[in-house]
């Protein structure tokens, strides 16, 4: 008589079926062992905590998290990080996106960081003021230095329609602010019917919408250059004990690894107001991201790590899997490549504190990549795309504009990759019937 096969035995088995049609190499103890934890995943606790590396976070994004970088991620946290000063500002400072999911994410497009703050204060008003001077303080004591470099600020939302340079900003939009803006504390700029306006630092932590810094940093040991940036979700706290997000919404946890386990106090205060329809919610959003990938900004890699999020969350495990192992594929390592390329460029323009060496660094490391990575005709046309970026990084240092190089070497990348994912993303009846449902 037959033994009868595991929910997980199923799943692995219709991964294997899978892999074999895309032809991509599959890790069936890997894929197996993660089917069965994440299967056991939910018959625990929602957060997780792992005492010996001192992180914690959702149980399923635990699963993807592995602590080897962790020393390396902490080190890098210490420029993005806020502090907490006592009786008045309570912060917790996590991994997001592919770095928090390093266990299967070997080529993570950036450092994603995200941080929890909650102002105490005696009114919102107040608490305003203070991540005002907490981000202002932030973005002038990290403007530059040798391995790193402060790139934008997002803070503040318009207050009507707006003009600046040739670009039109709706009312309620993001404002983003360079360093000497911030030190300058205004933004002018004109309105729609050209009467001049000024945006006041200060007066825009009012509405302060989305908060997020972001840096280029230079590890001169690894000879990298990564992008980094945090995402603040800023609460206030009043005397009574309520809590109010800022932006009106208190983002939920079910991407994030937390760095501290001395961060457990504030994370539990602030996740039992987290909305009962946080999940739902949050796919939600993930799903609106996808369709903007497939329909507008095409872009399937970025699609693809949404996806991947969506099915781990939603039991659709074995569509889960099998992106899983796409992650580890040599053409995904292009989607790193395509997002270093513009790191690359945002560092050679003549104000940039990181040495022009670290920069050319990178370049050599990527052309390594490539060569590694593709054959053929691809190989041929990416490599010399590199190369003649890297043959003008000096030039462009000193002065010179140089977009065609930039934009043609990711153009070609990224069309690789978009190549890549549609053709394995398709390829599996499941993953296109979603796709097709989330384009309609």
């Amino acid at each position: 008589m037959a033994s009868k096969q595991s929910p997980q035995d199923k799943d692995l088995q219709q991964i294997i079926e899978s892999a074999q049609r895309l032809g991509i190499e599959l890790n069936e103890s890997d894929a197996l062992q993660w089917l069965t934890a994440i299967s056991a995943a939910q018959e625990e606790d929602d957060v997780v905590f792992d005492e010996r590396a001192g992180v914690f976070g959702h149980k399923v994004s635990m699963l993807d998290f592995s602590s080897e970088d962790l020393a390396h991620f902490r080190k890098l946290g210490q420029l993005v990080e806020f502090i907490d000063i006592p009786g008045k500002v309570e912060t917790a400072l996590a991994l997001s996106g592919s770095a928090a999911q390093s266990k299967i994410q070997i080529y993570p497009g950036d450092a994603d960081y995200f941080e929890r703050i909650n102002i105490i204060a005696e009114t919102q008003k107040e608490s305003c003021q203070v991540l005002a001077e907490l981000i202002r303080e932030k973005a002038l004591s990290t403007e530059s230095g040798p391995t790193f470099q402060l790139m934008e600020v997002r803070f503040g939302s318009y207050p009507m329609d707006v003009i600046r340079g040739d670009r039109a900003y709706a009312a309620g939009s993001s404002i983003s602010w360079t360093v000497d803006q911030i030190r300058e504390g205004k933004i002018k700029a004109t309105s729609p019917s050209g009467d001049p306006l000024v945006i006041d630092w200060f007066e825009a932590s009012l509405d302060s919408g989305w908060c997020k810094l972001d840096w280029v940093v230079a590890d001169p040991i690894r000879g990298e250059l990564v992008n980094a940036s945090n995402m603040l979700d800023v609460t206030w706290e009043a005397p009574d004990g309520s809590i109010t997000p800022l932006d009106g919404f208190l983002d939920p946890y079910f991407q994030e690894i937390y760095l501290d386990e001395g961060s457990i106090p504030i994370f539990s205060k602030l996740a039992q107001h987290v909305s009962a329809n946080a999940l739902d919610q949050y796919v939600t959003q993930l799903e609106k991201e996808v369709n903007k990938y497939l329909t507008k900004d095409i872009n399937y890699g970025k699609a693809a790590k949404r996806m991947y999020n969506i099915f781990r969350l939603t039991g659709k495990y074995s569509e889960a899997a099998l992106i899983r192992e796409l992650f580890d594929e040599p053409s995904s390592m292009l989607y790193q490549v395509w997002a270093l390329i513009r790191t690359m460029d945002e560092c050679s323009f003549p104000e940039s504190s990181i040495s022009i060496d670290s920069v050319k660094s990178q370049a050599d490391q990527l052309i390594l990549e490539v060569v590694r990575a593709l054959e053929g005709d691809e190989e041929t046309v990416v490599v010399q795309h590199l190369l003649q970026l890297r043959g003008t990084l000096e030039d462009q240092r000193q002065g010179q504009n140089l977009p065609l190089h930039v934009e043609a070497a990711r153009d070609e990348v990224i069309n690789i990759v978009n190549n890549f994912f549609y053709e394995k993303l398709t390829t599996v009846p499941e993953i296109k019937s979603y796709m097709d449902a989330i384009q309609n």
